[in-house]
């Protein structure tokens, strides 16, 4: 699989001010997004005043869980203490599994890391914009946290981007303990959070047996769907790494298709082939900038966000038991669930 640059991701292209050297760099070399992107950021942003879910008390509060997220950008890496603590791969894979939940993680896996698990090129922040990322740790502990499904339910309103702002904060404060304290025992660590990954979260979560890519573009968890963040600590501490898994995703997408079709961007694909299943990150991202939220329609939607019990992993397995699935989802939620606002907001 090929690198992918973080240039090109929607999120670093919208920090692209115009007439900046990171605009005229980046347009010169792909004018066909320019126009678009001038669109897009002419838009009032997410929480701003003018979306559709704007509320000047509420609304700062996803905001200051980004601000959070951006004033501990800093301390992803630092140095590492001497002398080195030897460890056994084994003893320290198992220890760093129990401690992350402990920290407060909801999944945790451990991955074998690859060049292609790495952006080429970094997008931002802007001061970092172009410099070409060189791979330095051979493996990766990755950290979910939970998205609460009432809250989500709530899609594509306010709290939803209240709740998946908590995530990345969650998944960022586990990951810097984790850094932290392998720095102490003498290893090199780096922590990977929201706005500050040098690598696709994603593709290692798969890799760290999390999940499988499902029609929505997001890794679908056995336990939680795609209602789940992540984070990524690298280090060269030497671990035993799990392995991918499978639990029936992809064909349990080709017959459900609620994603695509409540995407109120049409952004999702309804085809049968799942690597026609591609996201379009533009159509995406605009209904984000119109809602002032993340959206979470196709969280919502999801049968698969309520998470399986091992009887539902079973019927995963065959056709009818798929079917199944989806069936008792629809009779409970229709297409997709629907909550009262939580009393915080």
């Amino acid at each position: 699989m090929k690198s992918a640059d973080e240039r090109d991701t929607i999120f670093a292209r919208m920090t692209y001010s115009r007439g900046s050297q990171n605009y005229r760099d980046y347009y010169s070399r792909n004018p066909g997004k320019q126009e678009l992107d001038d669109h897009l950021r002419s838009m009032p942003d997410i929480c701003e005043e003018g979306t559709q879910v704007y509320d000047p008390l509420n609304s700062p509060l996803a905001v200051a869980n980004f601000r959070f997220l951006s004033d501990i950008r800093h301390l992803v890496s630092g140095e590492t203490a001497l002398p080195q603590v030897p460890c056994d791969a084994g003893e320290m894979s198992a220890k760093l599994r129990s401690l992350a939940r402990y920290y407060g993680a909801d999944l945790v896996g451990i991955s074998k890391l690859r060049k292609d698990h790495f952006y080429s090129h970094r997008g931002r922040p802007g001061s970092e914009y172009g410099k070409e990322i060189h791979p330095s740790h051979p493996f990766a502990i990755v950290i979910g946290a939970r998205m609460d499904m009432k809250v989500i339910d709530r899609a594509p309103g306010l709290p939803v981007l209240v709740e998946s702002s908590l995530s990345y904060v969650k998944t960022a404060v586990t990951g810097m303990l984790l850094s932290y304290y392998l720095r102490e025992l003498g290893y090199s660590a780096r922590n990977h959070m929201d706005g500050n990954y040098l690598l696709v979260a994603n593709r290692v979560a798969m890799d760290a047996g999390l999940g499988e890519f499902g029609r929505c573009g997001m890794l679908v968890t056995p336990d939680f769907g795609p209602a789940v963040r992540f984070s990524v600590v690298t280090t060269d501490l030497p671990l035993i790494a799990d392995g991918p898994s499978e639990f029936g995703v992809r064909e349990f997408c080709r017959i459900c298709r609620n994603c695509a079709l409540l995407c109120p961007a049409n952004a999702l694909s309804l085809g049968d082939s799942a690597p026609d299943w591609k996201v379009d990150p533009e159509k995406c991202y605009e209904k984000w900038r119109q809602f002032g939220s993340d959206c979470s329609i196709c969280i919502s939607a999801c049968p698969l966000s309520r998470g399986l019990d091992h009887d539902e992993l079973e019927k995963m397995k065959s056709p009818e038991g798929r079917k199944e699935l989806l069936s008792a989802f629809r009779d409970r939620f229709g297409n997709r669930g629907n909550s009262r606002s939580p009393e915080w907001i």
